[in-house]
C-alpha cells in the first residue's frame, strides 16, 4: 500500500472519559518471539517474570510497531500520572454463519451503526479487543476502535422511535449478539489458585523465595522454614480477603444475569412478542414492561407509557422515581443533547426495580435497550470496584526508594565480601554464597509480612467500630487527610423531616405563619391545593412513598391518595389519573377531590417540577414548586431572602465560628453573551442569627461538625461600623466563601484563575449536583489536599469514589464502591477513621525504621566478623531473626490509636529529615557500639586469638577440645555443623558483637515504638511490653550464664564477668543516647518548626504557596464588587493553582 507501518500507530480510547487510555498497535514478529522464548529458558523463567511485571517490555521485545489496523497486539497506557501499561491481544469475531447472502446483511437499524461499519468484507469478520470487561471493535471507516454494547448517541428522538419502535429483526439481533456478547455482568468467583499465583508473583515474595532458596543451600533451615510459614500466612490472609470480596461481588450481580423478559420482534414488518432470558438482549431490542415488579437487566430508554422506579441501587435512597417516555421530537439533535440534563428521566437503569407501570393510548409500556452488560450503570459500578483508580501516596513511592537504598547498601557489602574472601583464597562458590547472603541480610525479607500485619490489625479495629474497608491500602492514606467534605442533607443534619410551618403569600405580601401541628387546619386555598397535588407521590405496598419533603407536606393536609386504575374526568373520558381526596381527619373542603392529570417530574436542569391538576367538576390548573432561586425567577420581584440552611448548619457544626465572616459568591451568565459576572457580597450578621433560630425551631440542628449545600446578600446600605468589622475580619483571614453549584460551574468555566483563591476559603457549597461534587473533590486533590468525603451514599457516590478516603454512611449497593462504609449512620466515624489512619501510618513508619535498623545492625556485625573470616552461627542468626525480630514485628503493631486528635498530621514522607536523621543517628550509634566492642575486646589482657577458652577459669574442662581458629577453615557461613566442638564461629569478637547487636535490636524496637500523639502509650501494648521484657531477660541470661552446652550450641565463648558488665554499660549508654536523641530531637516538634523558620523553609504544597501569596494581597477578597469575564468559557479540565483552607489548616505545619 506504500503506507508507513508506523502511521496510525497511536490513538486514544474513551477520549475525555474517566477511563481514557492511549492505545498503540504492534505486530508479533517470529524471530523476536523465538529469541524471547530462548531467553525464558536460559533465564529459568526470570525473563518471563520480568515481562509479567512489565507488560510493555514484553510487547517491545516480542513485537514491532505497526498501524492499529494491522495490529494483532495492542499496548494500552493510562493517561493519568501513573501511566500504567497493559497488553491486549486482538481477537476476531466471525459473522459469516449469520450473513450468507446480501439479503441477510444488517437492515435499516444497522445502516449507520458501528455494527455494519465493523464487518470486514469479504471475510465477514470483526476485529475486537476487550479492555476492563468492555468490548471494542475496529471501525473500518473511522480507523479506530469503538465501544460496542450501547446504542449510538447520534440517534435523534424521532429516529429511536422510528428505527427501534417495532423491534429488531432476528438477523439484526443475531449479528448484534455475536458482536456485543451476552448481556451479563459476569463476575466469576476467582479460583484460589489464581489468586495465590498472582500474590506469590509479587516482587516482595519473589525476593523471599530467592532468600529461602539461598538459606536452604546454606543449611539455614530453621529461619527459612519460619519465613515460609510467615509468608504463607500473609499470603493466605490476603488471598482470603480477596476471595471474600470476589464472592460478595459475584453475589451482588448474579441475580441480574438471568431474568425472563418480553421483547418485541420485527418479522417481515409485523411485530410479535417473545419471552427470552435477559442475557440474550442486545442494544436496540424492544422491551415490553408488564404490570408488577420487574428487575431491569439492562439500561433502556422508555418510549411509551410511564414507570415508577426504585433506584436505591444507584442513589442509595429508596424513593420512587417517575420515568416518562422519550418525546418524538422532530429535530436533528441527538436525543441526549435534546433532553440535556434531564435525559435520565427517560432512562431505566440496570439493577433498578420497576414497581409500577402506566400505559398510554397504545396500551403497552415499551423501552428500547440502550446499554447491555458492563456498559450499563450497574456494570460501571461493578467495574469501578474491579478496577479501582490507583492512588498516589508518597509513602509507597518512598518505600521503593527505601528498598533501593538498602539494595545499594547491600551492593557495597557484596563488593567488600568478595574482596575480603577472594584475597584470602576462599573458593569461588563460597564467595558467591557469602556475597549473595549479604543481600538477604541488608534487605529484610520479613518486611512485607510485617507491614501487612499492621494493616490487618487496623482493619480489625475499624471493623469492631462498625467501619468496613474494601481497600486496605487506603488506611494509611487516612492518616494524611487534611480536608473533609461532608454532604449536608442526611449526613450533617438528622435523618427525617418535620413540617414546622408555612408562610403563605396573598395580595403581594406575606401572611401570618401557619405552624404545624396547629389547633386549626390550613384553610382551603391555592397553597393547600399545591400541597395536595404538586408532588410525585405514589401508593406502594399500602404506604405513601416518595420524596420525604413531599410526604410531609402531603400528610399535613390530611388528604389521601386514591390511585385507582381509571377515573371519569369531565372532558377527558376515562383516563388513568391519580386522585387525591379529603381523608377522615381532613377539614371540610368545597371539592370531592382533585385529579392529577399529568406530572412533569422534577428536572435537575429546570430545578422544578409541575403538575396539571383538575378539581373534580372544576377547571384545570397548573402548580409548580422547586428551588427557591428558580421559583423566584418565575415570580414578580418582591422583598424576602432565601433561608441560609447550609450556612446555618456550617455555623452550628463549628465550621464557621461566630467571629468569622461569610461572603456569598454569586456567578451568573450574561444573557445573550458568552461572558459572565461574579460578585462578592457579605452576609448580613443579624439575618444569619435570625435564620439560625429559625433553623433550630425547624429541627435543622446538625448532629455534630466543608458542607455541600445558599445564602442571602447583604443590602448595600450596611452601616459603616459593620463594614469596618467585616474589613477587620477579612484582613485577619477570618472569612469563608459560600457559593451554589451553579456559581461553582460558571466560575470553573469563565473565571478559572479565581477558582483556587475561592476554594482557599470555600466552606459552604450549596445545591451541588453529583457531578459537581466529584469535580470539587478532584480540584482539591489537584491542589495537594488529601481529601476525605463523607456522605450517605445517595447522590454523592461519585465523590466517595474519587476521594482519597470515601466514607459512606449507607449500606445500599450504590455505595459499594466506596473504600469505607460505616454501619452507624453518623459522622462520628470520620474522626475514628482519621485516628486509626494516623496510627496505622505511624506504625508503618516505625516498622520501616525498625526493619532498616535491624537489618543494618546485623549487616554491620556480619561485615565486621568477615574481616576475620568469621561470621554469626546458624543459631545466632536464628535467634536474632526469629526470636527477636519476627516476634517484635508481629506485636509492635498491636498499639492502638490515641483517643484524642491533635491539630497536625504525622509526616507523609518516609524520606523526610526527621525520619532520615533518626535512622542515620541510630545506625551511627549501632556502628559505634559494635566497632567499639570489636576493637576493645582485642585490647583486653585475657584476649587470645588462638585460645578461645583462656578468659575463664573453667578452661581446664575444655582443654581437650581446644583448638585454634587459624587451624579451622570457615566451612560456610551457615553450614549447620552444630556439635560440641568449635566449628569456626567461636571467638571473643563473635561473642561480643553478637550479644551487643542482639540487645541493640531490642533497644531500637523500644525507642521506635512511638506513643503519643498518634498512638497510645507503649505501656498499653501489654503483649509487646511482655515480649520485650522476656526477650531482654533471655539476652541477659545469655550474657551472664556460663552453661557449656548452651554456649556451645549458640557458638558463644566464656568471657570474664567484668567484660560482661562492660557490655551492659555500653548498651545502657547506647539506649540513653538513642532515647535522648529520639525524644529531644526527632520528636521535638517545636525544634523542627524553629529550624524551618530559621532556614525559611516553606511547604511546597500548592495551597500553602497560594496562602502565602494572598496574605500579602490587601485587595483580596473583593467586597461588594462585580467582575466580568472578558473571554468565552474555557475547558473545566484546565490546570489550576494551589490553595488552602484555614478552617482545617490553621494549626497545621506538618513536617
Amino acid at each position: 500500500m506504500g503506507e508507513n507501518p508506523a502511521k496510525n500507530h497511536y490513538a486514544q480510547l474513551n477520549q475525555g472519559e474517566e477511563n481514557e487510555m492511549e492505545i498503540f498497535g504492534y505486530k508479533t514478529q517470529g524471530c523476536r518471539k523465538a529469541l524471547c522464548i530462548a531467553g525464558y529458558i536460559l533465564s529459568c523463567g526470570a525473563l518471563l517474570l520480568l515481562f509479567y511485571w512489565k507488560p510493555e517490555w514484553d510487547v517491545w521485545a516480542n513485537c514491532i510497531r505497526c498501524s492499529l489496523e494491522e495490529a494483532d497486539i495492542v499496548l494500552l497506557r493510562t493517561t493519568d500520572e501513573f501511566r500504567i501499561y497493559s497488553r491486549k491481544t486482538v481477537t476476531w469475531i466471525s459473522v459469516s454463519a449469520l450473513i450468507k447472502s446480501r439479503l441477510d446483511y444488517p437492515g435499516t437499524a444497522e445502516e449507520d451503526s458501528v455494527f455494519s461499519k465493523a464487518i470486514m468484507k469479504p471475510s465477514l469478520q470483526v476485529k475486537s479487543i476487550q479492555v476492563q470487561r468492555i468490548r471494542y471493535v475496529w471501525n473500518i471507516y473511522a480507523k479506530q476502535f469503538q465501544k460496542v454494547g450501547a446504542l449510538e448517541d447520534h440517534h435523534t428522538c424521532s429516529a429511536i422511535h422510528a428505527k427501534f419502535g417495532s423491534g429488531l429483526t432476528c438477523n439484526e439481533r443475531n449479528v448484534r449478539k455475536v458482536i456485543c456478547g451476552p448481556n451479563t455482568i459476569d463476575v466469576p468467583v476467582i479460583p484460589v489458585w489464581k489468586l495465590l499465583i498472582k500474590e506469590v508473583l509479587n516482587p516482595f515474595y519473589v525476593f523471599q523465595l530467592f532468600s529461602v532458596c539461598l538459606w536452604f543451600a546454606e543449611d539455614y533451615m530453621e529461619y527459612a522454614t519460619a519465613i515460609i510459614i510467615m509468608s504463607l500466612l500473609s499470603i493466605f490472609l490476603t488471598v482470603y480477603d480477596l476471595r471474600q470480596q470476589s464472592v460478595k461481588l459475584h453475589r451482588l450481580v448474579e441475580s441480574h444475569n438471568n431474568i425472563t423478559v418480553t421483547v418485541c420482534r420485527n418479522k417481515e414488518g409485523d411485530s410479535c412478542f417473545q419471552e427470552l432470558e435477559s442475557h440474550h438482549l442486545v442494544p436496540g431490542d424492544m422491551l415490553v414492561l408488564k404490570e408488577g415488579k420487574t428487575l431491569l437487566p439492562c439500561d433502556a430508554i422508555l418510549i411509551s407509557g410511564q414507570c415508577i422506579v426504585n433506584e436505591s441501587m444507584l442513589t442509595g435512597e429508596s424513593i420512587p422515581v417517575t420515568k416518562t417516555h422519550l418525546p418524538q421530537a422532530d429535530n436533528f439533535k441527538p436525543w441526549r443533547m435534546h433532553c440535556a440534563e434531564d435525559y435520565k428521566k427517560h432512562v431505566l437503569f440496570c439493577g433498578t426495580e420497576v414497581i409500577q407501570t402506566k400505559a398510554d393510548d397504545t396500551g403497552v409500556v415499551k423501552a428500547v435497550v440502550l446499554r447491555t452488560g458492563f456498559n450499563t450503570a450497574k456494570g460501571d459500578l461493578v467495574r469501578s470496584i474491579l478496577y479501582p483508580k490507583p492512588m498516589n501516596f508518597k509513602l509507597y513511592r518512598d518505600a521503593l526508594r527505601f528498598l533501593m537504598c538498602l539494595i545499594a547498601f547491600a551492593a557495597i557489602g557484596m563488593i567488600y565480601t568478595v574482596c575480603v574472601f577472594a584475597l584470602n583464597g576462599e573458593e569461588a562458590g563460597e564467595v558467591v554464597k557469602k556475597s549473595l547472603d549479604v543481600i538477604t541480610i541488608a534487605v529484610p525479607p520479613a518486611l512485607p509480612a510485617a507491614l501487612t500485619t499492621g494493616i490487618i490489625y487496623t482493619q480489625r479495629r475499624l471493623k469492631k467500630k462498625g467501619i468496613f474497608c474494601i481497600s486496605p491500602q487506603r488506611i494509611n492514606m487516612c492518616g494524611q487527610l487534611n480536608l473533609i467534605c461532608f454532604d449536608k442533607t442526611g449526613t450533617l443534619t438528622e435523618d427525617g423531616l418535620d413540617l414546622w410551618g408555612l408562610l403563605p403569600c396573598e395580595r403581594d405580601c406575606f401572611q401570618d405563619i401557619h405552624s404545624f401541628p396547629a389547633d386549626h387546619s390550613l384553610p382551603w386555598g391555592p397553597v393547600f391545593r399545591a400541597m395536595a397535588v404538586c408532588h410525585s407521590l405514589i401508593v406502594w405496598e399500602g404506604k405513601i412513598q416518595g420524596d420525604p419533603l413531599d410526604v410531609k407536606m402531603f400528610e399535613a393536609t390530611n388528604w389521601v391518595i386514591d390511585d385507582s386504575s381509571g377515573h371519569k374526568i369531565e372532558g377527558q373520558g376515562s383516563t388513568h389519573a391519580t386522585v387525591v381526596r379529603p381523608g377522615p381527619k381532613a377539614s371540610s373542603a368545597p371539592v370531592e377531590g382533585v385529579a392529577i392529570l399529568h406530572q412533569f417530574p422534577f428536572s435537575s436542569a429546570l430545578q422544578r417540577m409541575s403538575v396539571i391538576a383538575q378539581e373534580i367538576g372544576g377547571e384545570q390548573q397548573v402548580f409548580t414548586k422547586g428551588a427557591p432561586e428558580m421559583v423566584a425567577m418565575l415570580c414578580r420581584a418582591e422583598t424576602g431572602d432565601n433561608i441560609q440552611t447550609a450556612v446555618t448548619v456550617a455555623k452550628n457544626a463549628g465550621m464557621i465560628s461566630a467571629t468569622n465572616r461569610v461572603i456569598l459568591v454569586e456567578a451568573n451568565k450574561i444573557p445573550g453573551s458568552f461572558s459572565a459576572s461574579i460578585t462578592w457580597k457579605p452576609l448580613e450578621e443579624n439575618k444569619t442569627e435570625d435564620y439560625r433560630g429559625l433553623a433550630k425551631a425547624m429541627g435543622l440542628e446538625p448532629r455534630s461538625p466543608r458542607v455541600f449545600t445558599s445564602a442571602a446578600p447583604v443590602q448595600d446600605d450596611s452601616p459603616p461600623t459593620t463594614e469596618r468589622r467585616i474589613r477587620l475580619a477579612l484582613a485577619s483571614g477570618q472569612y469563608h466563601f459560600a457559593m451554589s453549584g451553579k456559581s461553582y460551574q460558571i466560575v470553573a468555566q469563565h473565571f478559572r484563575h479565581l477558582l483556587p483563591k475561592l476554594l482557599l476559603n470555600g466552606t459552604v457549597f450549596a445545591r451541588m449536583s453529583p457531578g459537581q461534587k466529584s469535580s470539587l473533590v478532584e480540584e482539591f486533590q489537584k491542589l495537594d489536599y488529601f481529601v476525605g468525603m463523607c456522605g450517605d451514599g445517595a447522590n454523592d457516590c461519585g465523590a466517595l469514589k474519587v476521594a482519597h478516603a470515601g466514607i459512606s454512611l449507607s449500606e445500599q449497593e450504590a455505595s459499594v464502591a466506596s473504600p469505607f462504609t460505616s454501619r452507624t449512620p453518623s459522622i462520628a466515624c470520620v474522626p475514628e477513621l482519621i485516628r486509626e489512619g494516623r496510627a496505622a501510618l505511624v506504625t508503618s513508619f516505625c516498622m520501616f525504621k525498625y526493619m532498616a535498623l535491624y537489618s543494618t545492625i546485623q549487616y554491620l556485625g556480619v561485615l565486621l566478623l568477615y574481616w576475620q573470616l568469621n561470621a554469626f552461627g546458624n543459631y545466632q542468626f536464628l535467634f536474632q531473626d526469629l526470636a527477636i525480630t519476627t516476634v517484635i514485628g508481629v506485636t509492635m503493631s498491636f498499639t492502638g490509636a490515641y483517643p484524642k486528635l491533635v491539630p497536625y498530621r504525622p509526616p507523609s514522607q518516609l524520606i523526610s529529615p526527621p525520619l532520615l536523621l533518626s535512622v542515620v543517628l541510630n545506625i551511627l550509634f549501632s556502628l559505634s557500639l559494635q566497632v567499639f566492642g570489636f576493637v576493645v575486646v582485642q585490647e583486653q589482657p585475657w584476649y587470645s586469638k588462638t585460645d578461645i577458652y583462656s578468659a575463664c577459669l573453667s578452661v581446664n574442662n575444655h582443654m581437650e577440645n581446644s583448638s585454634s581458629i587459624s587451624s579451622l577453615g570457615l566451612h560456610g557461613m551457615r553450614d549447620g555443623a552444630h556439635g560440641q566442638t568449635d566449628n569456626g564461629y567461636k571467638s571473643y569478637e563473635n561473642t561480643t558483637v553478637w550479644l551487643l547487636s542482639t540487645i541493640n535490636c531490642l533497644i531500637v524496637a523500644l525507642v521506635f515504638s512511638k506513643g503519643r500523639p498518634f498512638r497510645q502509650p507503649i505501656y498499653t501494648n501489654y503483649v509487646f511490653i511482655l515480649v520485650l521484657i522476656g526477650q531482654l531477660g533471655i539476652c541477659l541470661f545469655l550474657v551472664f550464664a556460663d552453661i557449656d552446652d548452651l554456649y556451645s550450641k549458640m557458638d558463644l565463648v566464656c568471657t570474664p564477668t567484668t567484660w560482661r558488665i562492660s557490655m551492659v554499660i555500653m548498651l545502657a549508654v547506647t539506649l540513653a543516647a538513642s532515647f535522648l536523641v529520639e525524644e529531644a530531637v526527632i520528636e521535638n516538634r517545636p525544634l523542627w518548626l524553629l529550624l524551618k523558620k530559621t532556614f525559611r523553609y516553606h511547604s511546597k504544597s500548592h495551597y500553602k504557596r497560594l496562602q502565602r501569596v494572598l496574605e500579602q494581597d490587601s485587595a483580596w477578597p473583593p467586597l461588594n464588587e462585580t467582575f466580568f469575564s472578558d473571554s468565552v468559557a474555557i475547558s473545566v479540565e484546565g490546570s489550576m493553582g494551589g490553595h488552602s483552607n484555614p478552617t482545617f489548616d490553621s494549626n497545621e505545619d506538618a513536617l
